[in-house]
This record gives structure tokens, C-alpha cells and sequence, in this order.
């Protein structure tokens, strides 16, 4: 039930100093605006860098062939050698936990560009030959025309999907590619779509400039003969891509005669296992702003507890008073906690609201600049952590006014009335 007069005695408490009550009040608004603020800030860093993971399927690894370093059967250190086509079929048939099974090459090698025509323009670009599957490892957006697709392939048909810088520079903004043929090392391609990227700064400009064609068409038209620059390969649902991976690279090795405990022979990444560290970076990242926020707030309620205590000094004859006309033990504590909760938890509630506040003005400033390629993007606060946040104002507001009102007990009646 309300009662008016308990309030307006805590309202009366605590506005008697206003300036300690104040200093007081800060430090817990700033330990939950503190906690708040570098929670969502935590939340927009992994938010941003796992959109750079968004467009790439995380289960997935990729491996190419390097110089060997140990001999094997015959062969000695530093033997260079490549992938096949037939590797393709042998990925295929032995190792039943991968899904996809993309072989890739480039042409120039990889990081490699080349020319390309079209009329009297010449643009430099990445040609890539690939599997129609590359696009569900790499997802891109088709803005104009379709992807390449299977027929392509079994057919070596000479067509192209292009990205939107190798579009602007080639045909301009405002024509459409379709149809047209574009020369690359004296071999002619048709363009049927245009794509572009959706990953961020660097990486989404070398998309921008890229050009796929058939991996069939590419092997025949650029004389790379079965040769296979290297795979990207994903795991089935449910299965850990470091299972394909061991097997993968145990069937390559044995495919390639090389030793089995040689690790330079062949190179790999696995994006899952870098995806999955991130992750665990950024739990480590959250734990320590746990840490972190909740000592400057705990700090604050120690304040709080503090100042708490100087007002039981103050009214230690109020308190004998009290004691004397026979006032329980427990309004007594019940009353000396309302204030140390009421305090904390209106200070803290300023801080909780101003974090989220702030936050979501961070949030609607990006999302208004357009730009989604952020390494810091969307920084917020879930309303389970909002929830957390104010179990903890609770909590620590009991636990400030508890010292203080233990100690209140302790004064004695007579005591209290010979103070001044």
C-alpha cells in the first residue's frame, strides 16, 4: 500500500544535501551509463565485423598447393605441383561430409588482373573461373541478368558475369551489358549478369572488379589444360568443417605423394575455425566490459553505502527517538534501505536510459549515413541486458543501505539521546 508520508520522509532525507546527494548519485549513474554504453559499443564492433563474414559461407575451408618440404617416395624437398580435375570426383567420392565442392583458378594467378575490351575500352580486372556453386560459397546480389548456372559448364559456354565497377568502366552506369561481347586475351565472352558486392572497403572493391566465367570454358580457353588452382569446399549441416578439412587434405596429400606430416606441401584456411575464434574474442570482449562496468558501478554503491552512513551519524537522535517510542527494528531497516534503493535506483535508471539513449542516436546517425560496410555497425543493447542491468541497480541498492541499517540497530536509545 502507498504511504505517502515514508515517501515524502526519503524525498526530505535525501534532498537535505542536495549536493551530496548528487556526488553520490553520479557515481552509480555513471558506473550503469558506463556499463550500458560499452555494452552496445561491444555489440556494434561485433556486429561490424561479423557482417564482413556475412557474405561467405562460414562452413567452409579453402586449400591450394604450395613447394613441399619434406621428400616422399621418390620425390625430394621442394617439389611443386597442382591440383586436377580429378581430384574433383575424388573429393567427391571420399569424403561424404563435404557439401560443396567448388574448384577455382585465376587467371594471372592469384591477386593477378588482366586486360579487358570492349570496343575502344580497356579496363583491368580479376578473371575467375568457377563453379556455379561459388555463388552460394560467396554470395553476391544480381542486379541486372542471372549467374551462371550448370548447362554453362557441361556446355563450356563462352559467357561472363561481370561486377559493377567492370560495368562502369567497360559499358557506363547507364547501359546494360546483356548480350554484349567483351574480349579477354583474344577470347570473346558474352555478358548474362552483373553483380555486385556486399562486403566491405577493400574487399568489396576487388568484387566490384571481378569477372566469372565457366570453370570448363576458363580450363579450355586460357590452356590451363585439368589444372585446378585450388578449392573452396563446404561441410554438410551439423558437421564441423575441421572434419572435412582433415580429410580433404589426408586424401590430397596421399592423391599428390606427399608425406603426411608435411604442412607446407598444402596451404588452407578454414573459415569456420576463424569465425568461431572472432566469436570467442568478442565473449572475452564482453566478459571483461562485464567486469569492468560493474566495478565502476559497484564503486558508485560503495559511495552510495558511504554517504548512507554519514546519514545515520547525522540522525542518530531520530533513530533513538524511534528506538524509544517503540518503533520495530524492521521500518527501521525497511526504511533506511528505501532510501539507499530509491537513491541508486534513480541514478541508475538516468545512466541506463542516457547509454541507450546515446546509443540508439549512434545507431540511427550510421544507418542514415547509408554506409554498410562498417567495421562498427548497429551498436545496441538487447532487453535482456537492459533486464540484467536493472537486477543489478536492485541488488546493489539493498546492499548499499544494509551496512548503514545494521548499523542503525546498533544505536542505542540512550545513547542516541545523550548525542549531539
Amino acid at each position: 500500500m502507498f504511504d505517502r508520508d515514508k515517501w515524502q520522509e526519503i524525498y526530505s532525507t535525501l534532498s537535505k544535501n542536495k549536493l551530496r546527494t548528487f556526488l553520490t548519485a553520479f557515481g552509480v549513474f555513471w558506473g550503469i551509463f558506463m556499463l550500458i554504453f560499452m555494452l552496445g559499443s561491444g555489440n556494434g564492433l561485433q556486429n561490424g565485423v561479423q557482417n564482413g563474414f556475412k557474405d561467405f559461407a562460414t562452413n567452409s575451408m579453402f586449400t591450394w598447393t604450395q613447394r613441399t618440404s619434406m621428400p616422399y617416395k621418390g620425390f625430394k624437398q621442394g617439389r611443386g605441383f597442382n591440383y586436377h580435375n580429378e581430384d574433383i570426383k575424388a573429393i567427391k567420392d571420399n569424403v561424404p561430409e563435404a557439401d560443396i565442392v567448388a574448384p577455382r583458378n585465376q587467371l594471372g594467378n592469384y591477386g593477378g588482373n588482366n586486360n579487358v575490351n570492349y570496343g575502344l575500352k580497356t579496363g583491368s580486372f580479376s578473371i575467375y573461373g568457377d563453379y556455379p556453386e561459388i555463388f552460394k560459397i560467396q554470395s553476391y546480389t544480381i542486379t541486372e541478368g542471372r549467374k551462371m548456372n550448370q548447362l554453362d559448364q557441361q556446355e563450356r559456354r563462352k559467357i561472363a558475369v561481370i561486377g559493377s565497377r567492370a560495368k562502369e568502366v567497360l559499358f557506363g552506369a547507364d547501359v546494360s551489358p546483356l548480350g554484349k561481347n567483351i574480349e579477354i586475351n583474344g577470347v570473346f565472352f558474352q555478358v548474362v549478369g552483373v553483380f555486385k558486392s556486399n562486403q566491405s572497403s577493400d574487399r568489396g572493391e576487388e568484387d566490384a572488379s571481378t569477372i566469372f566465367v565457366p570453370f570448363s570454358t576458363f580450363q579450355n580457353a586460357f590452356n590451363f589444360g585439368n589444372v585446378v588452382g585450388w578449392f573452396a569446399i563446404t561441410s554438410k549441416p551439423n558437421i564441423p568443417v575441421s572434419v572435412v578439412e582433415d580429410k580433404v587434405l589426408a586424401l590430397l596429400k596421399e592423391r599428390h605423394s606427399v608425406h603426411p606430416d608435411d604442412r607446407q606441401a598444402i596451404g588452407h584456411f578454414n573459415l569456420q575455425k576463424e569465425f568461431d575464434k572472432m566469436n570467442g574474442l568478442f565473449m572475452g570482449i564482453e566478459l571483461l566490459i562485464w567486469i569492468v562496468g560493474t566495478g565502476t558501478l559497484f564503486a558508485g554503491v560503495i559511495g552510495v553505502s558511504n554517504i548512507m552512513l554519514i546519514i545515520i551519524k547525522e540522525r542518530t537522535q531520530e533513530i533513538g527517538i524511534r528506538r524509544a517510542i517503540g518503533a520495530p527494528p524492521s521500518d527501521i531497516i525497511k526504511q533506511i534501505m528505501m532510501e539507499s534503493i530509491v537513491l541508486t535506483t534513480i541514478a541508475g535508471y538516468a545512466g541506463l536510459v542516457l547509454g541507450v539513449g546515446l546509443l540508439e542516436l549512434i545507431s540511427g546517425a550510421m544507418a542514415g549515413s547509408g554506409d554498410s560496410s562498417s567495421m562498427f555497425m548497429n551498436p545496441e543493447v538487447d532487453l535482456k541486458v537492459a533486464l540484467q542491468a536493472l537486477g543489478i541497480l536492485i541488488v546493489s541498492g539493498a546492499l548499499a543501505g544494509l551496512i548503514p541499517a545494521f548499523r542503525a540497530l546498533k544505536i542505542k536509545p540512550i545513547d542516541a539521546l545523550r548525542s549531539e
